[in-house]
């Protein structure tokens, strides 16, 4: 793989597993079967979440998600888990897997290893998508990329929803009071560079 950095050879490889598991259902009749069942026995909608990493993924991911919403899938969550997106390859891969699913049917989850995840999600919000995961205080991370960053932190996200004139109606004062004691609860410091630039002011 050359120069790529581990945390991005880590996620291809889970990626390539979690396809595989995925594309069982196309060699074995009912390998999903369970899973529908459960989900009409409940009445609960389903939620699930691929990968999205690279500029060849983009296929892979309709694919998916055109097998996922036929099945049921109420929401299907398109997620750069160890944060290596960027407005390109997001653009990229909306633009594929809306060719199957409406936008209604997707939401985003952007880890902010590189810095990206805002310009990612703005990149979505244009794009029609509604649904967005975040984090306070951009506390997380991934278990298969070593060192990489949490979701996007909340309070950024609501400062950047504000200032595009969307109501959230989300109390961002409060949420930062949250941060600040969930951080001191498990001794972090804090990812939000809101959260961080009113503190030290």
């Amino acid at each position: 793989m050359g120069n790529v950095p581990s945390a991005v050879k880590h996620c291809l490889s889970y990626q390539q597993l979690l396809r595989e598991h995925l594309w069982i259902a196309d060699s074995v009749p009912g390998a999903l079967d369970p899973a529908q069942e459960a989900s009409q026995l409940s009445g609960l909608p389903e939620y699930v979440k691929i990968v999205e990493v690279g500029p060849r993924d983009g296929l892979q991911n309709e694919k998916v998600s055109k097998r996922l919403y036929g099945m049921g899938c109420y929401e299907i969550s398109l997620g750069d888990t160890i944060g290596v997106g960027t407005p390109g390859s997001m653009r990229r891969m909306l633009e594929s897997v809306l060719k199957e699913i409406p936008p209604t049917a997707l939401a985003v989850h952007c880890h902010d290893t590189y810095g990206q995840a805002l310009a990612n999600i703005l990149t979505a919000l244009q794009m029609g998508i509604n649904v967005v995961d975040s984090a306070v205080s951009g506390l997380g991370g991934c278990p298969y990329a070593k060192g990489a960053s949490g979701n996007v932190a909340t309070e950024d996200l609501i400062y950047m929803l504000n200032g595009l004139g969307l109501n959230t109606d989300v109390n961002l004062h409060k949420v930062m009071e949250a941060g600040d004691f969930i951080c001191k609860a498990v001794n972090k410091t804090t990812n939000s560079k809101v959260a961080q630039a009113s503190y030290n002011a």
